[in-house]
């Protein structure tokens, strides 16, 4: 009897996702959410059509911040050139750009009409409210995937150490996110190479 196909990045051949699925999928991602649609990546890359593991997915985000331009472009390129090279990072990124220019220049015009109204600044708090919930929940779901991999007990510290730094240098102290990412980086990534897995 065939094992039922799990929902793993292993299990989706490169062939069966064309460019103009990148497109589609970048742009639903796109529309999804205004100024912060990472929670929105999360679930259509990893959980709802598993083109990334959730490791894959934290990987891209490390690197991603690391690069110039904005977080969720840069995902979408590398996921775009994974399996379509660079006709699918061009497509990828151009589904996360096309509609929401258009989407944000009409709204806007609407903005600067309406944007006084007591009804429309208590909307854009409520909403302000809920992307930060979300993006909350995105960071607790990575951060509980990254413990799932069965690995020594010392990497395991290593990985709380670094996530409880980060933790406190942005949420706690304020420091700028360009020196906690850039010195916990670097941190992290000499203590994992001392600490690899000698053939």
């Amino acid at each position: 009897m065939q094992s039922p196909v799990t929902s793993t990045p292993a299990t989706v051949s490169a062939p069966d996702i064309d460019a103009y699925a990148l497109f589609w999928a970048f742009s639903l991602i796109a529309l999804s959410g205004f100024g912060g649609v990472l929670p929105f990546a999360y679930r259509g890359l990893v959980e709802k059509r598993a083109w990334l593991s959730p490791s894959e997915f934290a990987e891209f985000l490390g690197l991603s911040q690391m690069l110039p331009g904005p977080t969720i472009c840069n995902i979408a390129i590398m996921v775009g050139h994974k399996y379509r090279g660079m006709r699918g990072a061009f497509a990828a990124l151009a589904g996360m750009i096309c509609f929401p220019f258009l989407l944000v220049i009409a709204l806007g015009a609407l903005y600067q009409r309406y944007g006084d109204l007591p009804a429309v600044r208590d909307a854009l708090h409520g909403m302000a409210a809920v992307a930060a919930g979300l993006i909350f929940a995105t960071a607790v779901k990575m951060g509980m995937a990254l413990y799932r991999k069965k690995e020594p007990r010392q990497r395991q510290a290593v990985r709380t150490g670094l996530l409880l730094l980060a933790f406190i240098g942005l949420g706690l102290a304020g420091w700028r996110l360009i020196w906690v990412f850039g010195s916990l980086a670097t941190i992290g990534t000499a203590l994992f190479y001392l600490m690899r897995e000698k053939p």
